[in-house]
C-alpha cells in the first residue's frame, strides 16, 4: 500500500488520536480522519498547530516520519521511529563496520546516477548533454575530484533553458519549490532507511557532526531529479511562486507518486525508495556490489 502524505498548512490545527486515527480539527469541529497505519508522512508548515502526545507516539509506532517547520517554512526537525526493523542491532551493526572501499564504491554510483539524471532533465537537445554524460564517466571511487560540484555549476545555469537561474536556497523562486521539494523527498528517504533497519545520521560520504540525517542526504542525491523535473513543469506552467500556495505544494508531493524504474521494478517512487534502501543493506551486508537506483 502506498502511504499518505499529509500536509498541515492552510490553517490553525489541532491534531490528536482517537482508536488509531489521526484527526484534524479546525475551530473545535473534525475536517478530518486518517488512518495512522496509511501514513507516511506527517508535515506540519503551520504556526499554530498544536497536538496530543499520542499523535507523534502513535504515528511513529506506525513508522511514519514527521517534519516540523519553522517561521522560514524550511524543516525545523523530523522524528522518525527508533525501531523498524526486527534485526535492526544486526544492520546497524554492518553499517557502522562497513570498510571505506565500500562507502566509496557506493558514493560513486550515487554520484554517477545523480549527473545522468541532469542530463536527462535537461534533455539530449541541450548544450551540455554530452558535458555531462563525460563528467558522469570520469567520477571514479569515492569522486575525489568532486565531479559531483563540476556537474552542477554546468546544469544550474541551463535548468531553466531560456531563463537565468541560480540555485540558492535563499533565492528567487523557484528556488522556494526545490526547498520544498527537496525536504519533502528527504523525508521519505529517512522514513525509507529506518524501515530498512539502517541509521540515517550515519552517512556514506556526508559526515557533518551536527547532521542526523547524513545517510538520508547521501541517498537523496539520486532522487532529485524528480523534484526538479517537476519544479520546472511548475515553473513553466504557472511562472514563479513568491508563496508556496495549497496547490503549488499538492503538485510538489505528487512526486512521491509519480512511477519509477529501479532494477526491475515500476511504481511509485514511494514504494521504490524502499527498493533502492533494502539494496542498500545488502550492499553493507556484502550480499551485493551495487546498490539499486532509480532511473528517470
Amino acid at each position: 500500500m502506498i502511504k499518505r502524505i499529509v500536509e498541515i498548512s492552510s490553517a490553525r490545527t489541532c491534531l490528536s488520536i482517537h482508536y488509531g486515527q489521526l484527526l484534524l480539527k479546525q475551530d473545535g469541529q473534525q475536517v478530518s480522519s486518517i488512518p495512522c497505519e496509511d501514513i507516511g508522512v506527517l508535515l506540519v508548515d503551520h504556526q499554530g498547530t498544536s497536538y496530543s502526545h499520542a499523535v507523534f507516539t502513535e504515528l511513529l509506532k506506525h513508522g511514519a516520519a514527521v517534519v516540523l517547520c519553522g517561521g522560514s517554512h524550511h524543516p525545523a526537525g523530523m522524528l522518525l521511529p527508533i525501531e523498524s526493523n526486527t534485526v535492526q542491532t544486526e544492520r546497524f551493526r554492518l553499517q557502522i563496520e562497513a570498510k571505506e572501499p565500500v562507502k566509496k564504491r557506493l558514493w560513486k554510483q550515487i554520484v554517477q546516477a545523480k549527473i545522468r539524471h541532469q542530463a536527462e532533465v535537461v534533455g539530449r537537445d541541450s548544450d551540455v548533454y554530452e558535458s555531462l554524460m563525460t563528467l558522469k564517466a570520469r567520477v571514479r571511487s569515492g569522486d575525489p575530484n568532486n565531479i559531483e560540484a563540476q556537474a552542477s555549476r554546468k546544469f544550474w545555469p541551463v535548468y531553466l533553458q531560456d531563463v537565468t537561474f541560480r540555485r540558492d536556497i535563499s533565492g528567487s523562486p523557484p528556488n522556494n519549490m526545490l526547498n520544498y521539494g527537496y525536504m519533502v523527498m528527504r523525508a521519505a528517504v529517512a522514513r525509507a532507511l529506518c524501515s530498512a533497519g539502517l541509521l540515517p545520521s550515519l552517512g556514506i560520504h556526508h559526515r557533518n557532526r551536527y547532521n542526523a540525517f547524513c545517510l538520508a542526504d547521501d541517498l537523496v542525491e539520486p532522487f532529485r531529479g524528480f523534484v526538479d523535473s517537476k519544479v520546472r513543469d511548475i515553473f513553466q506552467d504557472s511562472g514563479p511562486v513568491d508563496e508556496l500556495d495549497q496547490a503549488t505544494k499538492a503538485k510538489l508531493l505528487e512526486v512521491l507518486y509519480e512511477e519509477v524504474s529501479i532494477a526491475g521494478f515500476k511504481g511509485p517512487l514511494m514504494v521504490g525508495l524502499h527498493r533502492t534502501a533494502a539494496s542498500l543493506q545488502r550492499c553493507y551486508a556484502g550480499e551485493q556490489r551495487f546498490v539499486d537506483l532509480p532511473k528517470i
